[in-house]
């Protein structure tokens, strides 16, 4: 467990910061850039939380715990000789695999892409899918430098799908999407 005496230690005022391993790097670091976006993603399910309630919220509650432990797994380079590292696991990506089947049954086939709103909680978590899209993009440029576990990668590619089942699910099973209709304003 993480303890934390003191919030502020002025390490960083430099513009350096220290990774899981010790190591320290810039604070502009694709690294460090790659888990503060999974950080903003986490915050973004947290607004969005405050809209749901249910299974809907427990697995939200879930995902962002999960969020801190791919956070974890970022901020320790794959070559660090320390032991044990978290990772993300298969198993992780499996749970989220299995909720999205389980409310995607439950709704209906698309005819359209879906604009994002339709309630409070389906338009936040709609917000929070395009975060969790920016968080993947950038630790798919980073996985150009170093590899990455495959769980991790394909846990935050999931993560987005989860997230819009979800929110289709939360507009009344999908009855209450918002659909785009092409050119209809030309």
């Amino acid at each position: 467990m993480v303890k934390l005496d003191k919030i502020y230690t002025r390490g960083g005022d430099a513009g350096i910061t220290s990774l899981g391993d010790g190591a320290r790097v810039p604070k502009h670091a694709l690294r460090v850039a790659a888990y503060g976006a999974v950080d903003e993603a986490n915050a973004a399910i947290g607004l969005a939380r405050l809209h749901t309630d249910g299974e809907i919220d427990m697995m939200l509650a879930r995902i962002q715990n999960d969020l801190f432990d791919l956070g974890a797994d970022l901020c320790v380079p794959a070559n660090t000789g320390r032991k044990p590292v978290l990772r993300v696991s298969k198993q992780q990506v499996t749970r989220l695999e299995q909720e999205i089947d389980r409310l995607n049954e439950q709704l209906q086939p698309l005819s359209s892409f879906i604009l994002p709103g339709g309630s409070p909680p389906a338009a936040y978590l709609h917000m929070a899918r395009t975060v969790v899209r920016w968080a993947e993009r950038i630790i798919c440029e980073f996985v150009e430098e170093e590899q990455l576990s495959p769980p991790l990668l394909a846990y935050i590619n999931r993560l987005s799908d989860h997230l819009f089942v979800a929110a289709r699910y939360l507009n009344n099973r999908g009855q209450a999407d918002v659909l785009w209709d092409p050119g209809k304003n030309q």
